[in-house]
């Protein structure tokens, strides 16, 4: 079994990493500019698959704490990404620890994913961009300009939801869960390993 140092050691290394992945973002271009992808995310659901929701959790504000000290965003970015990823490794891990297969944990990250689109455009609208144009002295006009560029459809604040927020939370999503069950297992059996190897090292010859 784990133990509790060795847990708070490996939360702080995934965390590290996710810290780091947050910095290589980029936009995708049928999409508004700022909305970027970082795949951060992948190694906090992975972590939270290993070592819990609690861990998973503390992986994320880590993150999102860190980030928020260089914030480009007037911290609306940070704040919006820790809702997401929280929203989304608490569904897929809750899920999973009913179904434990590689099935399971793909339909519990499908329904973290949808999830964490349906709370993406809530919090947009009551949340992120408010603050986001307070804080960076935007309105919503500049904002809806700059999706017009790329998709003349979005006009208006249900256009940006529905045909911005939506679809681009849902793509993340799926690049995450699709890194997540591509490496979760492995890597889980190598951390037992590790820890086995650990608890119980060879005898020397």
């Amino acid at each position: 079994m784990m133990t509790k140092t060795m847990k708070i050691t490996y939360t702080a290394v995934f965390a590290a990493i996710a810290t780091v992945l947050m910095y290589f973002e980029f936009p995708l271009p049928f999409m508004p500019p700022f909305l970027k992808i970082d795949l951060s995310g992948a190694v906090i659901l992975i972590g939270a698959f290993i070592f819990g929701i609690g861990p998973g959790i503390a992986m994320a504000a880590i993150k999102d704490l860190i980030h928020v000290t260089q914030t480009q965003t007037a911290g609306t970015g940070e704040l919006q990404d820790f809702i997401l990823t929280c929203t989304l490794l608490i569904l897929a891990v809750s899920f999973y620890r009913f179904h434990k297969s590689r099935k399971g944990a793909f339909w519990g990250c499908a329904v973290g994913t949808v999830a964490m689109s349906i709370v993406a455009m809530i919090t947009n609208k009551l949340i992120i961009l408010p603050f986001y144009v307070k804080g960076m002295g935007w309105n919503l006009d500049m904002i809806f300009d700059l999706c017009k560029s790329v998709n003349p459809a979005i006009d208006g604040m249900n256009a940006y939801l529905f045909l911005a927020v939506f679809p681009f939370t849902m793509i993340k999503g799926f690049l995450i869960t699709f890194i997540t069950i591509l490496v979760y297992k492995r890597l889980s059996v190598f951390i037992k390993e590790k820890q086995l190897n650990a608890q119980h090292p060879a005898a020397s010859i």
